[in-house]
């Protein structure tokens, strides 16, 4: 007996979040409405660009992905700056949204290190395979098919660190619906800012875990009002990019990442061929896979050293940020307890 049909359940759990963060023009002077649609304008640019960079399933396409997320991490920190908006006055609310966003965007960086460096593992596999290939001793033939079979388990294995990633995007998730804002234009345009941040984070790492895992269980759905500048280039990239991975998707494989695959081919041609332990001519059908699958490991070595960088500037980016937002509150703190000590020491006229 099938099960009854679960009730649609609405995308924003808490309500609609535009009607919260939308500042309205009338509230902001020309000052603010400039630093805001800057902000937006450039938010376009970076994914407008991300259309035009390559295949979306490459290590290639990752790299440039979280290049363009670290841009606008990079970007919210000077229009906070640009805001000359005091910690002190910051509702305590906003205050525990960004650090709490902030621990979850740690930890999902944290996922896509340790994954990234499963996958450098599995490319040291492959790299001594073929250095013990470039001998024609028997011993050494077998040293190679021993470490592309240790390649093949590892491929068969997973990384529980990726499904508890999935659990931080949903966190991510419930955060979209921003704290409301009263009587703070400059309140406003953070808010709205901050929505902008968020938004592009999720898409991306939704894509990592998807390239990742092999599944498109998680990936980003939501339709961004019109009322953000840069809503028709992310409404049209999303769908774009999403579309993709869903094409591409194949329960033969745990990743959709094209090098990792590319490598995968070429191992599982060669590997039956080294099991009858037979290395005769340059030009045999053995030699040539190998040839291939030395060209296919180069292309994923290059590949995880570009994206590693970007992950760790990724980290770098979210840290730095939050350290810079306690620091301020610390100084805060002390100057406020100053002035208040100042005060209770002054003497009764």
């Amino acid at each position: 007996m099938s099960k009854p049909q679960e009730p649609h359940r609405p995308f924003f759990p808490f309500g609609n979040p535009f009607r919260m963060i939308s500042p309205k023009g009338s509230n902001l002077s020309p000052s603010l409405l400039a630093l805001v649609n800057s902000f937006e304008e450039a938010l376009s640019a970076r994914l407008r660009k991300l259309e035009t960079v390559g295949d979306v399933l490459s290590l290639t396409w990752m790299q440039c992905a979280m290049e363009s997320l670290c841009e606008t991490h990079e970007e919210i920190k000077k229009l906070i700056v640009a805001l000359e908006l005091p910690v002190s006055d910051w509702d305590e609310k906003w205050i525990d949204v960004y650090l709490d966003i902030s621990i979850k965007l740690l930890d999902i960086s944290n996922t896509f290190s340790s994954e990234l460096s499963r996958m450098n593992q599995g490319h040291l596999l492959i790299q001594c395979s073929l250095h013990n290939l470039e001998s024609n001793s028997q011993q050494q033939l077998a040293r190679a098919c021993s470490f592309l079979n240790n390649w093949r388990h590892q491929r068969r294995s997973k990384n529980p660190r990726l499904e508890k990633c999935c659990s931080f995007l949903d966190g991510l998730m419930e955060t979209l619906n921003l704290p409301k804002v009263k009587n703070s234009a400059k309140g406003k345009v953070l808010m709205r800012a901050l929505y902008g941040v968020k938004v592009q984070t999720l898409f991306i790492c939704s894509i990592f875990v998807a390239l990742f895992s092999g599944s498109s269980k998680r990936l980003f759905e939501l339709d961004v009002a019109g009322t953000y500048l840069w809503a028709e280039d992310f409404n049209h990239l999303r769908g774009v990019v999403n579309g993709i991975i869903r094409n591409q998707q194949s329960s033969q494989h745990d990743s959709l990442v094209k090098e990792l695959l590319g490598v995968d081919t070429a191992v599982e041609k060669l590997y039956p061929m080294m099991q009858d332990g037979s290395m005769t001519g340059k030009e045999d059908p053995l030699q040539i896979s190998i040839t291939q699958l030395r060209a296919e490991a180069e292309k994923l070595s290059s590949g995880l050293d570009l994206l590693m960088k970007e992950v760790d500037s990724f980290f770098h980016a979210v840290l730095t940020g939050r350290d810079a937002l306690l620091s301020n509150l610390r100084a805060t703190c002390t100057a406020t307890e100053s002035a208040e000590g100042k005060r209770i020491r002054q003497p009764v006229s």
